[in-house]
């Protein structure tokens, strides 16, 4: 695996290696000693799979509030999406920064989420499937969302939004009083 760091410090992108013949490839996507290089030493404790239909189509920008601040771990396995991270720490030098890649099933590439950071994507083709990994368990009631549209935050897009739940269409926008976390 070739870890690349982003703008964003403690955020990677990581491009698979495959091992290619005749028969099509092979390529290890975690290994406890290449992520501990990058500082990772805590369990994945939960793994997610999401499917969404239709190019366009938004998810996020979704966290998880302090003590349940989780890393994720995320692979495009179908399709291309947009992945799009906010830097949420009230002490990092990149606080309110964003940054985005597309993943998808061709480039192989994952992104490596520390916690205090808000995530979303969008999907730039039909079919896209997505899995993650998760070091805390989903807890719904600790979950927060930005506005993906904030713009304080100023994400630029790919495509205009087609599909978004009312739920991530209603997150509320970053005031003042927002200070990190």
């Amino acid at each position: 695996m070739i870890f690349t760091e982003t703008k964003l410090q403690g955020s990677y992108t990581i491009e698979l290696e495959p091992f290619m013949d005749e028969r099509g490839w092979f390529a290890r996507y975690f290994c406890k000693d290449e992520f501990m290089q990058i500082g990772h030493t805590e369990e994945w404790l939960q793994m997610n799979h999401s499917a969404t239909n239709k190019n366009g189509s938004l998810r996020g920008m979704h966290y998880q509030l302090p003590p349940f601040s989780e890393i994720k771990l995320v692979r495009c396995i179908a399709g291309s999406v947009f992945d799009v991270i906010i830097d949420l720490r009230k002490n990092s030098k990149t606080f309110l920064q964003w940054f985005g890649a597309e993943l998808s099933s061709s480039n192989k590439k994952m992104m490596y989420i520390p916690k205090g950071f808000a995530h979303g994507f969008q999907c730039l083709t039909d079919d896209c499937e997505l899995l993650y990994h998760h070091t805390e368990y989903y807890k719904p009631n600790i979950e927060a969302g930005i506005n993906y549209k904030d713009p304080k935050i100023n994400i630029a897009w790919r495509l205009p939004v087609t599909v978004i739940s009312q739920r991530d269409a209603t997150h509320p926008y970053l005031n003042e009083n927002f200070k990190g976390i």
